[in-house]
């Protein structure tokens, strides 16, 4: 996606051929980084800093948060890595622990620091980081929330080998689960003291109303400066089994638009029912990790035939009708 159509729509297309749903998120997170990629054509421009909008994603595990920021680094063809705050926070020296992400992303940028300072940097599970009263490990997640602080706002970070990189330009992108941050927003203030006439779209009063606002995340434990280094929040939604399935089927790199490779590699034609993905997204909401066992539970389906097919050149096809029944081998000569 070359830089110069880096346009929110042109965006959201590109997302649109790997991440299923999330239409919503999508469009915040592509108007975010299309404004983002302006103010760094400005600040190049005029000498006047501009304050940056990291953002932070919020959604249950599975969701594709996290895929949806890989696939946002390739559409801008910019470095990306991603890290766990949870293992930043079990670092005796934090300091070190966040500069040795900042070495990945210069390596993901195959040492070119300039490529580097415009790069992506997505911190997973940051809602473990809340402050929690009379428990070490809140403390400790305070201290990992002060420790990002200087680096997601801008500043010259000194790396291991002498090099100095500047994450002016860096768009930190942040996500969680936030369990239990529903409970908090359900009780905090509405808009609904605002006067309102006829002529009032009740449409933006209750996305008001729906937005996480940043009260809502410091009672949660995040605290009030962190939360002020991520003023744009996108939310993802939980995943029908409709989503799933399409997740499995339609993306352009869906798993079984793989395994379909994988078998025509050996000249057999793979075919699975659409029950087979229905049955598949049941166990995985069942399991309640989203998309994350998607994966495994069809390789799990696939693997026995697939250990078969290489020492059996008589099959041709294989059909897979149920999760719970044994796949039908059509035998023949191959290619006929």
């Amino acid at each position: 996606m070359p830089d110069s159509v880096n346009k929110p729509s042109l965006i959201v297309k590109y997302l649109d051929q790997y991440v299923i749903g999330q239409d919503d998120a999508k469009k915040t997170l592509a108007v975010a980084v299309y404004t983002h990629q302006k103010k760094i054509a400005r600040s190049r421009r005029d000498a006047a800093p501009i304050a940056k909008s990291n953002v932070l994603l919020i959604g249950p595990t599975g969701t594709g948060k996290t895929l949806m920021c890989e696939t946002l680094s390739r559409a801008l063809r910019v470095p990306f890595v991603t890290a766990e705050a949870t293992s930043i926070a079990q670092s005796r020296y934090v300091n070190d622990e966040i500069e040795a992400i900042l070495q990945r992303l210069v390596d993901g940028a195959d040492g070119d620091v300039g490529r580097a300072q415009n790069g992506i940097v997505f911190i997973d599970e940051i809602d473990k980081l809340k402050g929690t009263r009379g428990q070490p490990q809140g403390v400790s997640g305070e201290s990992v929330q002060h420790a990002l602080l200087k680096i997601m706002e801008g500043c010259m970070v000194k790396l291991g080998n002498g090099q100095y990189l500047d994450t002016t330009n860096i768009l930190f992108i942040c996500g969680g689960a936030f369990v239990g941050l529903e409970k908090i927003a359900s009780h905090s203030h509405t808009y609904g003291y605002i006067s309102t006439s006829g002529e009032d779209n009740p449409a933006v009063l209750e996305r008001l109303n729906a937005r996480v606002k940043p009260t809502d995340l410091i009672e949660f434990g995040l605290i009030p400066e962190f939360t002020g280094r991520l003023p744009i929040t996108a939310r993802f939604q939980d995943l029908s089994q409709e989503m799933l399935v399409r997740i499995m089927t339609e993306p352009a790199n869906a798993m079984y638009t793989q395994f379909r490779d994988i078998f025509a590699g050996e000249g057999v034609e793979l075919t699975v029912a659409r029950e087979v993905f229905e049955q598949i997204a049941d166990l995985a909401i069942e399991y309640k990790t989203g998309a994350r066992s998607l994966r495994g539970l069809f390789e799990e389906l696939i693997t026995p035939v697939l250990y078969q097919v290489p020492d059996d050149p008589t099959i041709r096809k294989v059909e897979i009708t149920s999760l719970f029944a044994e796949p039908r081998m059509v035998r023949g000569q191959r290619g006929a």
